[in-house]
């Protein structure tokens, strides 16, 4: 219903129904109950009893206003006293008081509509309910449900949004912790950051990557190495590609999130910096980065990181020559040969791009 009276097409469907679960089974045999007990899957929707036995309770159980909405049979729209006022001025408010308290997990979705909402504002008491939580409300849910609300926020046109929430409302860890360390550490010489932290410069990557959610995952993971590095030699960060990689890593883990995100954000952080000084690495170098890269299926997200984070455009020089190494072939004579085919192949491939003019 939000959607709806957004103007915007609907993707799902949520249905509420009076009477107990196990009576909506029993009239629906097909159906079934997945994910939280309350909820049943019946032809491919969602189906929960109403909470509190009527729909005023239930909309204010809710964990937004503004999805405190519900249209009933007859046609007629029921809302939470502060809904419409919410969607007219855009305000992501919670639909209680103890909206965030009584379900944690809210506090994810409340970043993950700011990251897809960019206009919209949190209510104070938004804010005052996530600064009440603490880690310990946070630490017993379940990775999968933190990492699809995270996944959510990545494709939003503001993704940097979701940890900027989590930050000022101090929900940051356990889930994210690295980012509350990152927002006290300087994002490197104030020649290139200015006084920006790691967080902050971290955000502002990943904005510039909106659009393209892997991108702006990578955009998340590039610089966590800079967590890493002696204090003593801040606000330079030494080594920090190497050192990102275990903590990128750990934290695709701790998410439960998927293989190719944890390649993702290794090839994000071991990559970047050379990336990064495109024009000034020798042939070699330049052909192993694009490479490696595009062995991991990565060459776009991974050249649009590239762009947002040197804030040039090395995108389309990289695309220009990958589709040179592709087109090289080794000859009958040199394939299937292991290691010594690989070897051919590079040099191959270094010797067309220098005749090509890319050097």
């Amino acid at each position: 219903m939000r959607d709806l009276l957004l103007g915007r097409l609907p993707h799902e469907w949520d249905y509420a129904f009076n009477g107990s679960r196990e009576a909506f089974l029993a009239e629906y045999p097909g159906a079934e109950t997945v994910g939280a007990v309350r909820v049943c899957l019946w032809q491919g929707h969602e189906f929960m009893p109403l909470r509190g036995n009527n729909i005023q309770a239930d909309l204010c159980a809710r964990d937004l206003t503004i999805n405190a909405l519900a249209l009933d049979a007859a046609g007629r729209l029921h809302c939470h006293p502060q809904s419409l006022h919410d969607l007219r001025h855009r305000l992501l408010r919670p639909a209680s008081s103890t909206a965030l308290a009584d379900d944690p997990g809210r506090a994810f979705r409340l970043a993950r509509f700011a990251a897809c909402l960019p206009d919209w504002q949190l209510a104070p008491e938004a804010t005052d309910q996530l600064c009440r939580l603490g880690p310990a409300a946070l630490a017993g849910l379940p990775a999968e449900r933190v990492g699809r609300e995270l996944l959510k926020a990545l494709t939003g046109p503001a993704p940097s949004r979701f940890l900027r929430v989590l930050a000022a409302g101090g929900c940051l860890s356990p889930w994210f912790a690295e980012f509350e360390e990152a927002a006290h550490i300087p994002a490197g010489p104030p020649r290139w950051h200015g006084n920006n932290s790691v967080l902050d410069h971290t955000c502002e990557v990943m904005d510039r990557c909106a659009g393209d959610a892997l991108a702006v995952w990578m955009a998340l993971c590039h610089d966590l190495g800079k967590l890493r590095t002696p204090a003593d030699n801040w606000p330079h960060h030494y080594g920090h590609d190497a050192f990102g990689v275990p903590v990128a890593l750990e934290l695709c883990r701790r998410l439960a999130l998927s293989n190719q995100h944890l390649a993702a954000a290794e090839t994000a952080c071991a990559e970047h910096m050379h990336a990064g000084r495109y024009a000034e690495l020798r042939t070699g170098t330049r052909r192993d980065i694009l490479w490696r890269v595009d062995r991991r299926g990565l060459s776009r997200p991974f050249w649009r990181l590239v762009d947002a984070d040197s804030r040039q455009i090395w995108s389309a020089q990289a695309e220009r020559e990958l589709s040179i190494l592709r087109a090289v072939r080794l000859p009958e004579e040199w394939r299937n040969r292991g290691p010594e085919s690989a070897r051919q192949l590079r040099d191959l491939q270094c010797t067309v791009l220098t005749e090509s003019g890319c050097h």
